[in-house]
């Protein structure tokens, strides 16, 4: 099996370099990173800058963003507005702004959202758990792939943030485990306070808490064979830097977990205002500092770790690599994705071999047929897997199947798939049979005009791909398309008898000429 993209040409960046910047709206801090994007696709630093913020304070105990801290907002980023137009960074392609859990899970979050737009021109995009994984390991992989040792070992990578904990687990290169958890810091601390109990009683309340999850996590992983846990964020780089004074910041540093429990032993027996006074930082960053350190001690001790990974690798770094590639998905994040698939499919007992030869007939049309289609590369991906899952619908009921297989997609974790991605595969697996798209229909109604058409592109294309192995004998490889008289003409070299998929097309190429216009003609090929 091969992933999508294979024969794709991958998008080519300019060859001059061209500033950008990405702006991290996060729960405790601004953070903005301004950057060059250069020629051959690699990105240079060149300031980065942060701010602290309330907004998890807020979202974690009132359930919304005070106004006084969403003015606090509109002033951080208008300093950063000016900033970046003295590095002339004012297009919107230059520029990207996200979000992370404290906007995300805001009731006020379309009214935080409309006034910073209002009150500065940045669009905030708030991102969803499976959108912070994929970013997570475009920031990651590359050190993941320049050591061979951790290349063939199980790493964890995990970053305890203020409002919850991502967790990706790649193994030989591959993502086999994804999840973000409802463990953060801040949320931590906002929690444990309203307990209003003695500093000693916090501490065993904290740890209790912070336990569940790292179970929870430790169930996920395996311990056969080498295991490497490397932690992200602020917090744990922070106490490196206090114990290895001497670290450059540019390779993963080894940690040991006893100092690292010691230093965070320090840490919980301190208050806010004399962290902040001895370390000169924020009030924000001392309090989430003592609990994120607690929670990747115990994560460590949990999976027998006695040293730990730490990198310099942040969101940021992320979304400038996804950036300097463009709107395309590169070869290697699509075969995360389609890993990440196969691995659903299974869980539901679908036909692998007939799924994969579909996916892999999808490709072939999609790529003969970008002129009719003109959909962007991301779109093939999208298809591949919708045909990779059109059928797991079968799991529920053999009756109105395609609707079980959008429902079981739709809700299910696809590893570097937001909901809206996940939406549109959804769509395009339920119309591989029966009715077209119908603005009444669940989903389909709540998308943008370009997406509806997509999705009905896409399904039309899956449809053709299915008559193609009506027979689920594989025995179709290879097709060409060409278009003769306003017909699309598929000629098969090398089947004799291709009578089945003929009758097949005949009933099921209806949406593909109410969507491009032309009828659909099988030949076998002279």
């Amino acid at each position: 099996m091969s992933p999508p993209l294979e024969s794709a040409p991958l998008s080519t960046p300019p060859r001059t370099a061209r500033p950008a910047a990405v702006i991290d709206i996060g729960t405790s801090s601004i953070r903005m990173a301004i950057a060059e994007i250069q020629g051959g696709g690699g990105v240079r630093t060149l300031e980065a800058l942060s701010q602290a913020v309330n907004l998890g304070k807020d979202t974690f105990t009132r359930g919304s963003i005070a106004k006084g801290t969403i003015e606090d907002c509109v002033r951080v980023l208008k300093s950063y507005r000016r900033m970046l137009k003295e590095y002339q960074i004012e297009q919107p392609d230059q520029i990207r702004c996200v979000a992370t859990s404290a906007v995300r899970e805001a009731a006020n979050r379309l009214a935080f959202v409309d006034r910073i737009y209002i009150a500065t021109g940045f669009q905030v995009e708030p991102l969803d758990e499976a959108e912070v994984s994929r970013i997570t390991f475009l920031g990651i992989q590359p050190f993941l792939a320049s050591d061979p040792a951790l290349a063939a070992a199980r790493a964890v990578v995990t970053e305890i943030g203020g409002g919850s904990t991502e967790l990706l687990v790649v193994k030989g290169g591959d993502v086999v485990y994804a999840h973000t958890y409802r463990l953060g810091s801040l949320r931590l601390r906002e929690t444990l306070e309203a307990f209003r109990a003695p500093a000693l009683k916090v501490r065993n309340l904290m740890e209790t808490h912070i336990h569940r999850t790292v179970e929870e996590v430790a169930e996920h992983v395996s311990q056969d064979g080498p295991t490497e846990m490397i932690a992200m964020g602020g917090d744990v780089r922070f106490a490196l830097k206090q114990l290895q004074p001497d670290w450059d910041g540019k390779s993963l540093a080894r940690l040991s977990v006893k100092q690292l429990e010691d230093f965070t032993n320090k840490t919980l027996n301190l208050s806010e205002d004399r962290l902040v006074r001895k370390y000169r930082i924020s009030f924000p960053e001392a309090e989430t500092l003592g609990p994120a350190l607690l929670a990747y001690v115990l994560l460590a001790k949990e999976l027998n770790r006695s040293e730990i990974l730490v990198t310099n690798v942040n969101l940021r770094d992320g979304l400038l690599s996804e950036m300097s590639a463009g709107a395309a998905w590169s070869k290697e994040f699509a075969h995360q994705i389609v890993r990440s698939a196969i691995d659903l499919g299974n869980r539901f007992g679908f036909d692998e071999q007939h799924a994969v030869h579909v996916a892999e007939l999808c490709t072939k049309l999609f790529q003969q047929l970008k002129d009719e289609h003109q959909l962007p590369q991301r779109n093939e991906v999208l298809l591949y897997i919708a045909a990779l899952l059109h059928e797991v619908g079968l799991f529920v009921s053999n009756r109105s199947y395609h609707k079980h297989s959008m429902y079981l997609i739709r809700n299910s974790e696809l590893f570097g798939l937001g909901k809206k991605d996940l939406l549109l595969a959804a769509l395009v697996a339920r119309y591989h049979r029966r009715a077209s798209p119908q603005p009444t229909h669940e989903g389909y109604a709540m998308l943008e005009r370009d997406e509806r058409v997509a999705v009905s592109k896409m399904a039309a294309i899956l449809r053709i791909a299915i008559a193609l192995d009506e027979s689920r004998s594989q025995r179709i490889h290879e097709v060409v398309c060409s278009r003769e008289d306003s017909r699309l003409v598929i000629s098969v070299p090398m089947v004799e008898d291709l009578s089945l998929e003929q009758l097949s097309l005949k009933q099921n190429s209806s949406m593909f000429e109410e969507t491009y216009g032309m009828p659909v003609l099988l030949r076998m090929a002279k």
